[in-house]
């Protein structure tokens, strides 16, 4: 019997290697995208300066100039979903709506669990906006105070991961977006709106608001897109193209337009 299982081990070898290749020769996902002519990017409408609706009713944002650019490299067009961002998750991987999850999407661990990530184009952080006039400095100033954060973030995941403050919180509302949340700070119903420092900058300096960023961060992020995981072939197309438009100074030129210099964190090669 034992002379068989040498025999036994390689047959189950080349079995489980033949299942691979099988399973990577299967990911057609970049030539779906390819012959449906576009790809189709799920977004919260309600983000800027990612991805937001503007007063016409257009679209616009940094992370939709940048796919824009990306999709001229996959030669195909780009179709700009809005989604409840609350249900990204179902919206990419239960009716299959969407292609990829592409606005201001933070890298965390748990949801690498449903999401194949690209590589990380930008540095964020999770930072608590408060009124300016507040008087609060750090974290402890912020006992006995309600919290806002919007519904379904990575602010969500990053209050979890920091339970001792959490619990010194009065109360945490939950929010269906960031402008939402933002409003009710500004009229007293919350003390602080843990959120995006990318988004807190660019609101409190776009809409002249009477708010601050408060100097201590809970957590140091890194925004990428969101696809199925078994998308390997668009994920690494999307990459290249990401790492193409960085190496040609068009990732630097839309970043520069958003953000006033090169924030981005591609490599150029």
């Amino acid at each position: 019997m034992r002379k068989f299982a040498p025999i036994l081990c390689l047959a189950l070898a080349l079995l489980m290697c033949a299942s691979f290749a099988s399973a990577e020769s299967a990911d057609n996902s970049l030539e779906l995208v390819k012959e449906a002519g576009k790809l189709i990017l799920g977004f919260d409408a309600s983000f800027p300066p990612m991805g937001y609706t503007q007063d016409d009713g257009s679209f616009a944002g940094f992370d939709l100039d940048v796919a824009a650019e990306v999709v001229k490299l996959l030669g195909v067009e780009l179709e700009l979903q809005p989604i409840d961002w609350s249900a990204k998750d179902l919206e990419l991987n239960v009716s299959r709506s969407i292609d990829c999850i592409w606005n201001g999407f933070t890298i965390t661990e748990e949801r690498r669990e449903t999401v194949n990530y690209s590589i990380p184009y930008l540095g964020n952080a999770q930072v608590l906006v408060i009124r300016a006039d507040a008087g609060y400095e750090t974290l402890a100033d912020l006992a006995g105070k309600p919290l806002g954060l919007q519904a379904g973030s990575s602010a969500v995941d990053a209050l979890a991961d920091a339970p001792e403050f959490a619990a010194t919180l009065s109360d945490v509302a939950e929010f269906g977006d960031y402008m939402v949340a933002l409003l009710d700070l500004e009229q007293g119903g919350v003390d602080a709106v843990l959120m995006d420092t990318v988004v807190a900058n660019y609101y409190i300096t776009e809409k002249g608001a009477n708010l601050s960023i408060l100097g201590e961060a809970l957590v140091p992020e890194q925004f990428g897109i969101g696809f199925r995981k078994e998308d390997i072939a668009l994920t690494d197309a999307v990459n290249a193209a990401l790492i193409e438009l960085k190496a040609n100074g068009t990732l630097g030129e839309i970043s520069t337009k958003w953000f006033g210099s090169d924030i981005t964190i591609v490599p150029a090669e």
